[in-house]
């Protein structure tokens, strides 16, 4: 039976959340092709990850905001020595796999780069692994195939640039999906949550382009992916969601 919660979505929405939601719980991967080309996916992706560390640039942004703190059972970034709360290391190891703008690519109406999901589903991942639910390979690169999904189709018929916003809004809405699940949240609590990704302001293209061409370019995704671990986290505690967010009344 739906939930009070979900009836008013449903009758709020086009049904895109629902679909999403449908989709992360119940859709069932069976294309070893599929696995096979995240796997090569989440090795490109830590390898540029791994490369960016080479660059001041980059590093300077990441570790924790109080120098030299280390959370308990926390996540570890790649390549350093960074234990860190799972917000933070969701924006440092997606920071550090776009940096040098070498991951994969997505060309639609709408284009992005949807390995930048993996900085909130490697950061959850192990701060699950680490405390109470034991994830495998194979649970990652499930989570990362949806985010593909999530991402690339609503960048078919989506262009948010042309309004001027960025297209990490995209990173901030699969990432939330993706660990919403992995995080166990029922139907309702990830509804709640993807709510809450329109409910946020978006961040506008202007570090894109000239005169306003910046290096947010480059930490814009991790910043993104970092706000889909809080939300989605956030949900898991039975924060309220919004079910006319996208109607605006």
């Amino acid at each position: 039976m739906d939930s009070f919660v979900e009836k008013n979505f449903r009758s709020a929405f086009d049904k895109e959340l629902i679909s999403i939601v449908d989709y992360v719980l119940n859709f069932k991967i069976e294309s070893e092709e599929a696995y096979e080309t995240a796997g090569l996916c989440l090795l490109d992706s830590l390898g540029c990850g791994i490369l960016a560390l080479n660059y001041p640039a980059c590093t300077k942004l990441l570790g924790p905001v109080v120098p030299e703190t280390i959370v308990p059972q926390g996540v570890r970034v790649p390549g350093t020595n960074y234990v860190l709360d799972p917000q933070l290391a969701a924006f440092n190891i997606g920071t550090m796999i776009r940096w040098l703008d070498f991951n994969d690519t997505w060309l639609a109406s709408e284009w992005g780069h949807p390995s930048d999901n993996l900085g909130g589903i490697l950061a959850i991942s192990d701060f699950l692994s680490q405390r109470q639910k034991k994830l495998v390979i194979r649970d990652v690169l499930s989570a990362l195939i949806k985010a593909y999904e999530i991402q690339g189709i609503f960048a078919l018929e989506n262009s948010f640039n042309r309004v001027g916003l960025d297209h990490v809004i995209l990173v901030k809405l699969a990432t939330t999906a993706v660990v919403a699940q992995l995080l166990e949240c029922n139907r309702e609590q990830i509804l709640n949550a993807l709510s809450l990704v329109f409910v946020d302001g978006q961040s506008l293209r202007t570090y894109r382009h000239a005169p306003n061409t910046g290096t947010r370019k480059s930490w814009a995704a991790g910043d993104a992916t970092r706000r889909g671990v809080f939300l989605a986290m956030l949900a898991k505690k039975g924060e309220m969601g919004y079910p006319r967010a996208l109607l605006g009344a």
